[in-house]
């Protein structure tokens, strides 16, 4: 199965996918560092939190006292870590102008700008690039390296970078690339949570008749 194969199977059995659940581009960046290492619904419970203190705003979350950021945070757990992060992002995109500042950047440099950010890793920097900044770039994560093992698409051994680099050369779009990174990456989140799971549930997976993989 090649990966148009697999995308365009997905998209058949769970339809426009339409990430990410966020109404500004800047929530967007707070969620990438809040949804590490805890389930979205967390998230959702501290975004809500700075929404009600109207604290959502780069200038305001950069000069928050610590303290009182945790609070606010707390739901998406491994809060104090988190709020440092949240705060040097928030001071790294000040000091590039914004949104407006990073337009003129190009993606391979902006990429590289953002992973100077403690705490922002490859897979932080990617959502960001892809779902706040619209740039083409495929998100990898655990769930895309799961079923694209189950589905012998490849080894398990490579890098991120290599797999990464692997989607975006295998995933040319006629149209439009942001769009079909975007739904591909969060069709495979929908899939590995419905069925291509730790312990799969293969009895209702869409893609068993094409899959090699055989649980234990």
């Amino acid at each position: 199965m090649t990966l148009h194969a697999l995308y365009e199977r997905l998209h058949a059995a769970y339809g426009a996918q339409c990430w990410w659940p966020a109404d500004t581009p800047f929530e967007v960046m707070v969620g990438a560092i809040l949804t590490q290492n805890t389930a979205w619904t967390n998230v959702e419970k501290a975004i809500a939190n700075l929404k009600r203190e109207q604290a959502l705003d780069a200038q305001i979350l950069a000069h928050t006292e610590p303290a009182l950021l945790v609070e606010w945070i707390r739901p998406s757990g491994y809060y104090n870590i988190k709020a440092r992060r949240l705060q040097n992002l928030c001071r790294w995109l000040l000091d590039a102008g914004e949104e407006e500042g990073l337009r003129t950047i190009d993606t391979p440099v902006l990429r590289a700008q953002l992973l100077t950010v403690n705490g922002v890793g490859a897979e932080t920097a990617d959502s960001i690039l892809l779902y706040a900044l619209r740039r083409p770039v495929f998100v990898i994560d655990a769930y895309t390296r799961r079923l694209f093992s189950r589905l012998g698409l490849i080894d398990g051994a490579e890098s991120y970078e290599e797999l990464r680099e692997l989607c975006e050369r295998s995933l040319v779009a006629s149209t439009d690339t942001v769009h079909l990174f975007s739904e591909y990456h969060a069709l495979i989140v929908t899939h590995a949570k419905q069925a291509c799971r730790k312990r799969p549930m293969c009895q209702n997976c869409t893609l068993r008749l094409h899959c090699p993989y055989q649980p234990q």
